[in-house]
């Protein structure tokens, strides 16, 4: 049997309105199933988003009702998903109880760390979120993206980052307006390709605090037109290969067309850990665990140095 909430049987004209089909064998189910069925539908479609997260590569954090007691407005396993843009599927009650999950959940995007929440509902003169006279424990988890590689560049030196950022179990993509370079053959251990202009990168691959962007490009050229682009983006690492004097030069030329000190102070240039590096391999050695460090919030120092 096919119910139709708006009231119209199946197979009748619904005027418009928007329609949502449940399909029930009578012989397994009763009415009481109802509600039951809307909520695992409902469920559903969150489950479905938290999918769609791995594909389009966004970030979010899932929040859970683990605890209830008492009067309270949603009970132990109601979920809500909070995404960095601030949009919300589900719910887990309403009201300031929610608008203070929601701005715990986006600080746990931002910092990458779960959080348990504890709140009553008794008196809000005391800062409590609510009157109901119950309490919510709501555990929130970030759901980032798989930190990626980019590596703008793909000759010999962006080779190497690529292999070895792969190894180091990194998505990887490679971006060049070379097309030649921006190739399987060329760059077997890339996950996705991008050949367009350093400029138009954003536009086509979703830069995220996951991103570690690293420049092995051939120049102020490609740089000064293609960095303010790049400098928009919450891209968690940007790091440019070349010599201090380089990178001057090209400070010198993004003031110009008006980028900040505070903008360029994202950037790390020279890239790298002073190892010495001068083969592509060393020098992708390097630039790698420049990122790991300041991934795992390390110190670059020599481990039998005391702490």
């Amino acid at each position: 049997m096919i119910l139709s909430p708006t009231g119209s049987p199946s197979g009748s004209p619904s005027h418009g309105r928007f329609r949502i089909s449940i399909t029930v064998a009578l012989q397994d189910r009763n009415w009481s199933d109802l509600p039951s069925l809307v909520y695992n539908n409902h469920m559903l479609s969150l489950y479905q988003a938290l999918v769609e997260l791995e594909t389009s590569r966004q970030a979010a954090a899932l929040c859970t009702v683990v605890k209830s007691s008492g009067s309270t407005p949603r009970h132990a396993t109601s979920k809500m998903l909070v995404y960095s843009d601030k949009h919300i599927l589900g719910t887990v009650g309403g009201g300031e109880l929610e608008n203070r999950v929601i701005q715990e959940a986006l600080a746990s995007i931002e910092d990458g760390k779960s959080r348990l929440l504890e709140y009553n509902m008794a008196d809000p003169a005391h800062g409590d979120v609510g009157v109901c006279g119950g309490q919510m424990e709501v555990f929130v988890e970030p759901i980032l993206p798989a930190p990626m590689v980019v590596i703008i560049g793909g000759g010999h030196v962006g080779k190497a980052v690529t292999h070895l950022a792969k190894w180091l179990g990194f998505r990887t993509a490679v971006s060049d307006d070379r097309r030649e370079f921006c190739t399987l053959e060329a760059n077997p251990d890339a996950d996705e390709f991008y050949p367009v202009p350093m400029m138009e990168l954003s536009q086509h691959l979703n830069i995220t605090q996951q991103s570690y962007l690293i420049l092995t490009t051939r120049g102020n050229s490609v740089d000064v037109p293609g960095l303010p682009a790049l400098l928009n983006t919450q891209a968690g690492y940007i790091g440019i290969i070349g010599s201090r004097k380089r990178w001057a030069e090209t400070c010198k030329q993004l003031k110009k067309v008006g980028i900040s000190d505070e903008q360029m102070r994202r950037v790390h240039s020279p890239i790298g850990i002073g190892i010495g590096a001068e083969t592509p391999q060393e020098i992708a050695v390097s630039i790698m665990a420049e990122v790991l460090m300041l991934r795992g919030g390390g110190s670059g120092k020599q481990m039998k140095e005391p702490k």
